[in-house]
Parts: structure tokens; C-alpha cells; sequence
């Protein structure tokens, strides 16, 4: 791992708190979209030609995990796991955010509609929050446990921030935990990178869209 100090690496080796086997997941999984919404993606253009128009846009690396997130959606659908997406309530500043710019998705009436190539289908369920958790200001966690869920597979953006709380909360909830590291993004890469790691480390099992599509066709009824 690149971000790793060989102080880091030392450690790992040797210490009680280091990861030596995945969690694990279980048997009735639900997958968990986080913020995959325009105003986090800009239009499919270089980073720096967007910015001005899209300053909270993550760019091609964002875009690129979307079209793998695809697949990822049609195996859940196909094995008949739930999907759930979370998104911002327009109307509210998310008291939690401390930057004092004005919000651009009060000057953009695009910037929360979800990524048309994810648009939620029939059956989906769609979710506003005001926290970077989907846990605290929404009813994801009823409708979990309604549906019988005992595992999250999460995704989107951004992995620094509401994608590691919502798979923290989760976690913390008694759910295991996958993560689609190719299915998030971040507008640093250090932050992504080093969140992933620490989310494996701690909370959940970190997996690529490839294996998590594997794990979602052995759960099908």
C-alpha cells in the first residue's frame, strides 16, 4: 500500500489490532449507492475544463467507477438484493458542513439528481439525508431491518467521507460490511486510497466490483 510509512509496515506485521482475515459476509446482502449525483461527477471532461462549472466534481475517476457500479446494480437486481440510494435534501445546508462557501447545489438544480447511467429502477428505494451517514438522518436503518438485511455492499462517493460513515454506522449496527473499492470515488486520491485501507483495517471487508458480483450471484434465491 503506497500511502504506508515503513514505520506502517512494521507495525502491521507485528501488532494484535492488524487484519490477518476477512470479516465476512453474509447471506442476505443489500447494496448501499452513496451521493452518486452530478454535482459529485461534473460532465465526462478532463478534472481541471469542469471545475468552474462543477467545484464539488470528483471527474473521470468518478466516472469510472460509475460505469463499473452498473454491474454491479444489475447483479444485485438479478440476485433479488435490495438497493438503496442516498442523496442530499436540496432544501437543506447540512448544518455539519463547516466550509463557508455557498452550497453549489443552490446554483445548480442538476446537482443532486442521481447519474442517469444509475437511475434507480422500479423497486429501488431513494433516500434524502442531511449527514455524511445514511444511518443518522434517514430511515435506512428500519428499512434494513425490515427487509432482513445482514449485509451492506457500499459504494460512491465519497470514500473519505459519506461512503466510510454510512459502512462505519453500518458496521456499528451489527451489519457486515463490504465495500466496492472500485465502485467509490473521492476527489483526493490519498484520502481514498488510505480511507479504504482503514475501513478494511477496522469495519469492513474492502473488495473489488468483480468479486462483490461474484458474492451477490451466490446469495440469489
Amino acid at each position: 500500500m503506497r500511502f504506508l510509512t515503513e514505520q506502517d509496515t512494521r507495525l502491521l506485521d507485528r501488532t494484535s489490532w492488524a487484519k490477518r482475515e476477512p470479516f465476512g459476509l453474509g447471506a442476505r446482502p443489500a447494496v448501499i449507492v452513496v451521493d452518486a449525483y452530478y454535482g459529485a461527477l461534473g460532465e465526462r471532461r478532463p478534472l481541471d475544463e469542469i471545475l468552474d462549472a462543477w467545484p464539488s466534481a470528483c471527474g473521470p475517476a468518478g466516472w469510472d467507477a460509475v460505469d463499473r457500479t452498473v454491474g454491479l446494480l444489475d447483479a444485485a437486481r438479478a440476485a433479488g438484493a435490495p438497493i438503496f440510494y442516498l442523496t442530499g435534501l436540496a432544501a437543506n445546508p447540512n448544518p455539519w458542513n463547516r466550509k463557508t462557501r455557498p452550497a453549489p447545489r443552490r446554483r445548480n438544480p442538476t446537482f443532486l439528481r442521481i447519474v442517469d447511467e444509475l437511475a434507480p429502477q422500479p423497486g429501488d428505494t431513494v433516500l434524502e439525508k442531511v449527514t455524511p451517514s445514511g444511518f443518522t438522518s434517514s430511515a435506512l436503518a428500519p428499512l434494513l431491518t425490515a427487509a432482513g438485511v445482514d449485509t451492506v455492499l457500499v459504494c460512491g462517493e465519497a470514500t473519505s467521507g459519506c461512503v466510510r460513515a454510512t459502512a462505519v454506522d453500518a458496521c456499528v449496527l451489527g451489519h457486515r460490511v463490504g465495500v466496492v473499492e472500485d465502485c467509490c470515488f473521492d476527489r483526493i486520491e490519498a484520502s481514498h486510497w488510505m480511507s479504504l485501507f482503514d475501513l478494511d483495517q477496522k469495519y469492513a471487508d474492502v473488495l473489488d466490483r468483480d468479486a462483490a458480483v461474484t458474492y451477490l450471484t451466490g446469495t440469489a434465491s
